[in-house]
């Protein structure tokens, strides 16, 4: 029984419930290999290289995205799908009244992005990249999580032939690629980055499905098969995230509109799997502990979409435009996905806190425990 309340926990957050359990967990031996000043400018030098080098990887284009959308329109990103994370909500009086706007801020622009590729005009294998912000209010705020959210959040159309796990592998590698470029960039920009107790990121991902973990960690909840396979893995790719495991729990909670997690897959050894989605998950040397860069996916298409609805119980979703469009088949097919731009740029310049790379609001007692462990949060 506790393994399975521990279980149904580790799907609500990130693994860590309190700050006197954040205190344990943060290095107690750190320091800053770059100074303030440096390190705003290896922001900057990561930031230009990933945006630059990802559209010439996946063929994608710079494009502006939304801050806010309209509630009515449906495309923001619920995130999961247990009402658990509710996005920041406001009326627009406007014209006193008489045209008035209800409106949200974006937890994501997942979906912003699918139509947005039918109104720039993208054809198959060109997409979008955006530099978005975004306000995620129910987050417990520690090392890596921040209310304050920015991503290089892209897409791309693909043809119905392309909806198979062997393209979403031949993405990842490239998206790995660049990544993988970014640091040997900011370690020649900056060689005091160079420093042996954190290893250069592997040159290969290795690809597992969730059900491939739950069969080596059975007993373990989600973020510790993470951390336990990262010991012996230090970068993956773990494959179909959503879909519900043997032991009646998905790897992690994951939207039902947005990434396809049902569609029927095999595994390199033939063994019946599901999903065409994943996240790149590493080993993070300065934490000492398990560090998501990215989640993507193939998504949805107008039958996994009310198959994912059905099973979760939302096909009342299907009242809204950017649903009826994937049901009408009005806008492309497509991949995307979210590239944490903190949380890359924390593991790329070797922090132990967001804070140090991103300017966001933390309470104070997690100031003051980070001050006492030598780690400056940007204010």
């Amino acid at each position: 029984m506790a393994t399975l309340i521990s279980k149904a926990a580790d799907l609500a957050g990130p693994g860590i419930g309190s700050y006197e359990e954040l205190e344990q967990i943060l290095p107690s031996d750190y320091h800053s290999l770059l100074s303030p000043k440096d390190t705003q400018k290896a922001i900057f030098a990561a930031k230009n290289y990933i945006e630059e080098n990802l559209c010439k990887a996946l063929n994608l284009m710079m494009v502006s995205v939304p801050l806010i959308v309209d509630v009515e329109s449906g495309v923001n990103d619920l995130l999961d799908r247990d009402g658990s994370r509710t996005p920041i909500q406001f009326h627009i009086s406007n014209d006193y009244g008489k045209h008035p706007v209800d409106a949200q801020v974006v937890q994501a622009a997942t979906k912003w992005k699918r139509m947005a590729l039918r109104q720039f005009g993208m054809e198959v294998g060109e997409g979008l990249c955006t530099d978005m912000r975004a306000v995620r209010k129910d987050y417990f705020l520690d090392h890596d999580h921040s209310c304050y959210v920015d991503q290089w959040d892209w897409e791309r159309v693909i043809t119905p032939e392309q909806r198979n796990l062997a393209f979403l592998k031949e993405i990842v590698r490239e998206i790995w690629k660049v990544l993988k470029g970014a640091e040997s960039h900011v370690l020649t920009l900056f060689p005091e980055l160079n420093d042996a107790r954190y290893p250069r990121l592997p040159d290969e991902l290795t690809f597992l499905h969730a059900e491939d973990i739950l069969d080596m960690y059975p007993d373990l909840p989600r973020k510790q098969r993470e951390t336990a396979v990262l010991q012996k893995y230090p970068a993956i790719f773990v494959i179909g995230i959503g879909w519900t495991l043997k032991d009646g729990y998905p790897h992690e909670m994951r939207a039902a509109d947005y990434d396809d997690w049902v569609t029927p897959t095999r595994s390199e050894d033939g063994r019946p799997m599901h999903g065409l989605n994943g996240d790149i998950l590493v080993w993070n040397s300065v934490t000492r502990r398990r560090h998501e860069l990215t989640s993507m996916g193939i998504r949805v298409d107008a039958k996994t979409l009310r198959q994912q609805l059905e099973l979760t119980g939302q096909l009342d979703f299907l009242k809204y435009p950017y649903h009826q469009a994937i049901v009408r088949n009005e806008i492309p097919l497509s991949i995307g996905g979210g590239i944490g731009q903190s949380r890359t740029l924390m593991l790329l310049l070797r922090k132990a806190h967001l804070g140090e790379v991103t300017v966001s609001v933390w309470p104070k007692v997690l100031k003051e425990m980070c001050a006492r462990k030598n780690i400056h949060v940007l204010e």
